[in-house]
């Protein structure tokens, strides 16, 4: 597994003499308390500013695009007590400060680099895997989150600040780990590179320079590149701001059922268009791939930190990444993540209504609800108990309910705060009163103060670099092609969400950021397209094949070997898919890949962890 891991004594402020060290790893020279290792990381990607006689110096690992200036001006703000510039530099990387004997560790802002931490004695071990910590502390996955996972809806499973292994704490993102002597390990807040509010004029210019740069640094730093083109707005701006700087290749994936949308219409156009771009189009069904392809052996699975929804697709990912490989990609750019910066999600129209414009809220919910074909009444009448709750008290409504009423009749609507799924028809009494708990302890710690708009971004925003980071992984460890998300850097982020969501999300159009921030590289009419290719016809497609295996991992599964759900009423949906019939292919899909994950994941510290050569003389 690719990682970094690092170790700090608390007890005696300086460098800790550990028993254990990771394996496979080099270490990094850093000055004063702690040591940092890495893993599978290659050179350009291991980059430092040192102290130079000073006091502070600054780690950057991962997809660091930074100039050596800019690295430099970070290790000299850190030198003025200003720490928050290191992790503001452009790409989705982990960064290290050290000021004396403080170090913070921090993570980007979507989650696509997590930190994660444990302690042991006076020791603290950090790493950017939680499973490379749990297999030190010997710690199992959580069923109770991985439950929660896929039951609830807009509801953080990890309550902020836990993984998903019992006893692994995680860092959460827009916050750093500090250590120092003599103190307990904490979370502080890391000051976003754009303060304030931005207009929509001045969104679209940071949008425009910061996708330029995420892009165009990558391009320079791997060299031959290809992209994503689903014909959506997201990958398609990617693909051409890529093309502009040098010839890439732009793949589009279809199978039989998609084929009838418009998606390869609109690759084809835009590749015909633009200069520079090689397309290839990759048929699934020609090749005979299929969603839940390849999941019966457990020990070929690729090892994640957490459930992966990209376990599902490995044989349709291995099809649509083969010309990448024969083309000689040294990195794959895609436009994940576009839809959580490019967008926003209904509930800030709550929040324009909260900030003082009620009927500007009114009026936009009920385009909204006509937009989606909804009853008007029934979304505003939504809208104003969510704008009258606080997110507190919604968790412990939920979770009462739960206890008390089937999850059937607790599913939210666009404007809610949270609610069941679909998928938590499948709870027993046992699983219902498991979540309950979590939920009342979230309640416990949840912000009485926190917009609706604002928190659902967040959590769709992190899981959404959850589920890159995965994908990221397996592409590593699979076909040895990184893959990247620019829309996910913590710069693109931070630019896209100082524009208020209802400024990026308009009544009757779509995405007019991107149109504003990418009109003088895209064609029009890749800019004002308005359709959206749903998947559904390929999952039921996958489902059908592979109903067999399938049915075997849900009899078999660990949540319900706990009592925590009802395998027969889950294998009943499957078996509803199979049919054709309407079914929650939602929490199907996550099911299966949480049982697959906790299938493979190892939990064993030899697999990670060596004797260090003191603690080997000594034994």
């Amino acid at each position: 597994m690719r990682f970094v891991a690092g170790m700090y004594d608390t007890g005696r402020g300086r460098a800790p003499g550990s028993r254990w060290r990771p394996c496979a790893r080099r270490e990094i020279a850093m000055e004063g308390p702690g040591r940092i290792w890495y893993a599978n990381y290659s050179e350009t990607e291991v980059r430092s500013s040192p102290a130079l006689g000073g006091t502070a110096e600054v780690v950057a690992i991962g997809s660091c695009l930074a100039t050596a200036s800019e690295l430099r001006e970070a290790r000299d703000a850190a030198e003025r007590r200003n720490t928050s510039l290191a992790a503001r530099l452009p790409g989705a990387y982990l960064s290290v400060v050290r000021t004396g004997d403080v170090v913070r560790v921090t993570g980007d802002r979507a989650g696509t680099v997590t930190v994660f931490w444990i302690v042991d004695g006076d020791e603290v071990l950090w790493s950017t895997s939680a499973l490379v910590l749990a297999a030190y502390a010997g710690s199992s996955p959580s069923l109770d989150r991985l439950l929660t996972s896929f039951t609830v809806h807009r509801v953080d499973p990890l309550g902020g600040r836990h993984s998903y292994f019992d006893g692994v704490s995680r860092v959460p993102p827009g916050r750093a780990l500090v250590l120092e002597p003599g103190r307990l390990p904490r979370t502080e807040p890391v000051t976003p590179s754009v303060s304030g509010l931005l207009s929509f004029e001045e969104g679209a210019e940071a949008l425009a320079d910061r996708v330029t740069t995420a892009v165009v640094r990558r391009m320079a730093l791997y060299g031959k590149t290809s992209t994503d083109v689903s014909g959506g707005i997201d990958s398609s701006v990617v693909t051409a701001v890529a093309s502009n700087r040098a010839p890439v290749l732009a793949i589009t994936y279809t199978d039989r059922q998609m084929a009838a949308e418009d998606d390869l219409l609109y690759a084809r156009r835009l590749a015909g268009d633009l200069p520079g771009i090689q397309h290839a189009v990759v048929d699934g069904s020609a090749l005979g791939v299929k969603h839940f392809d390849r999941l019966d052996s457990v020990t070929k699975l690729p090892l994640t930190d957490s459930p992966s929804l990209s376990l599902g697709v490995l044989a349709i990912k291995a099809a649509h990444l083969e010309p990448a490989l024969a083309y000689g990609s040294r990195a794959h750019l895609t436009g994940r993540g576009g839809d959580d910066v490019l967008d926003a999600v209904p509930t800030t129209n709550i929040d324009l209504f909260h900030s003082g414009h009620r009927s500007a809220g009114a009026r936009d919910t009920c385009a909204f609800a006509r937009a989606r074909q909804r009853s008007v009444l029934s979304v505003l009448t939504e809208a104003a108990r969510t704008a009258r709750t606080t997110y507190p008290q919604a968790l412990t409504r939920l979770a009462e309910e739960l206890e008390r009423r089937s999850p059937l009749a607790l599913r939210p609507g666009p404007m809610a705060w949270c609610g069941a799924t679909a998928a938590a028809a499948w709870l027993t009494a046992g699983g219902r009163s498991a979540v309950a708990a979590l939920l009342d302890h979230a309640a416990r710690r949840a912000d009485p103060d926190i917009r609706p708009g604002v928190l659902h971004e967040r959590l769709a925003l992190e899981r959404m670099g959850e589920e890159h980071a995965t994908f990221d992984d397996i592409a590593r460890q699979r076909w040895g092609l990184p893959v990247h998300a620019p829309y996910l850097d913590s710069l693109v982020v931070d630019a896209c969400h100082a524009v208020p969501g209802w400024e990026r999300s308009r009544p009757g159009d779509f995405k007019p950021l991107a149109r504003a921030a990418f009109s003088a590289v895209m064609p029009a009419y890749a800019l004002n397209r308005r359709t959206k290719t749903a998947h559904t016809q390929s999952v039921y497609a996958g489902l059908r094949a592979n109903s067999s295996a399938l049915t075997t991992i849900i009899k078999s599964s660990a949540l319900a070997q706990a009592g925590l759900i009802d395998p027969v009423r889950a294998v009943a949906a499957l078996e509803a898919a199979v049919r054709g019939e309407p079914a929650p292919l939602a929490g199907l899909h996550s099911l299966i890949a949480i049982e697959r994950w906790r299938a493979a994941v190892p939990i064993r510290r030899e697999l990670f962890w060596e004797q260090a050569p003191a603690a080997k003389e000594a034994a």
